[in-house]
């Protein structure tokens, strides 16, 4: 790094304030009146939360990071030329950006690169990181939920084009017509002859898949469990973290993971002043983890306006990591029912 590059300061980093509290105690509450009762993925993601993540990236049984790892280190370069140069580069949920560096490290001539996640304090963190490893790439992180229509930082680069990454599986955690509304504002946001490149967890055995989620060191159960935990802290609960188990099963007929937290008694539990009853064995869905085929997530993406134009898989073809273009202006969003 050269010597004359000023140091990092967080002050002139350009951030959405989220106003988080009451989106959050307001989806809480709405899924815990629900029935079965559910409580948003996206939530996860406290600083403990993406510490964990983290961990769980690194097990035995959780391939989906190991496949998407070869797929980066094997076809970056070719994934550099099909994004194209001065491009502003926009993460969805980039976490630690670990698979990000691949990336940067060999676009060409990369004008900037906007991080976008909901926990604020992880994404500043490693926005710090970033911007000492690569001094000649503006940095821009937003703090904000990207399942929602958000606006991109202002930066004095100068970018041809605007692409998104989206690593990960992530888009498999919701459900068909909320995964083609998301599809479809990044088509709005990247505009005709912009760019996607995203991550999807492929079909395979039951038996690999349901072992990536319920892994015996029971990280993934402290991941799930750490949502009550948060709940507790920032909304006045009292969920008992002890009085719920973890379980994870594969639906085949919707073809996805479907995480559960389960309560063992029947018990009472108040957020923010409202009681909510749990029944003995009364689940709480906290996740959908969707599996695809190329195929199959190309007719998802086409309605939103995305073409496929390269595909890289790993040698045990356990992962995909697509490009995608818009090729035309995005349809106007119609109303689907949520499945």
């Amino acid at each position: 790094m050269d010597s004359n590059v000023p140091p990092f300061s967080i002050g002139r980093i350009p951030t959405v304030d989220l106003s988080g509290t009451a989106h959050f105690l307001e989806d809480v509450l709405d899924g815990l009146r629900q029935k079965p009762k559910r409580l948003a993925s996206k939530y996860f993601y406290d600083h403990r939360g993406s510490q964990l993540f983290d961990a769980i990236c690194g097990l035995d049984e959780y391939y989906l990071t190991r496949a998407e790892s070869e797929i980066m280190e094997t076809y970056a370069d070719e994934m550099a030329i099909q994004i194209g140069r001065r491009v502003m580069l926009v993460e969805y949920g980039s976490g630690s950006s670990v698979k990000t560096r691949q990336l940067l490290d060999v676009l060409i001539d990369p004008a900037c690169y906007v991080p976008v996640d909901i926990s604020e304090d992880h994404l500043l963190q490693t926005a710090e990181e970033l911007a000492r490893a690569y001094p000649d790439i503006e940095i821009a992180p937003v703090c904000a939920d990207f399942s929602q229509p958000f606006d991109l930082p202002p930066v004095a680069a100068a970018y041809s084009h605007i692409a998104v990454y989206f690593p990960g599986s992530t888009i498999g955690n919701f459900t068909a017509s909320a995964a083609r509304r998301i599809l479809r504002q990044i088509a709005g946001q990247v505009g005709p002859g912009g760019g996607l490149l995203i991550g999807i967890d492929l079909h395979k055995s039951n038996e690999t898949i349901e072992r990536a989620y319920n892994d015996a060191a029971g990280i993934t159960a402290a991941f799930n469990k750490n949502l009550l935990v948060r709940i507790n802290r920032e909304l006045d609960a009292d969920f008992d973290i002890d009085q719920f188990d973890y379980r994870a099963r594969y639906n085949i007929e919707q073809q996805r993971v479907e995480s559960f937290l389960i309560s063992n008694s029947r018990q009472s539990v108040t957020v923010a002043g409202e009681q909510f009853i749990f029944d003995a064995g009364e689940p709480i869905l906290t996740e959908y983890s969707h599996k695809y085929t190329i195929d199959g997530f190309a007719n998802l993406a086409s309605p939103a306006g995305w073409a496929i134009h390269k595909v890289w898989t790993d040698r045990q073809r356990l992962f995909a990591v697509v490009h995608m273009v818009v090729e035309s202006d995005p349809p106007l969003q119609a109303s689907e029912p949520d499945r």
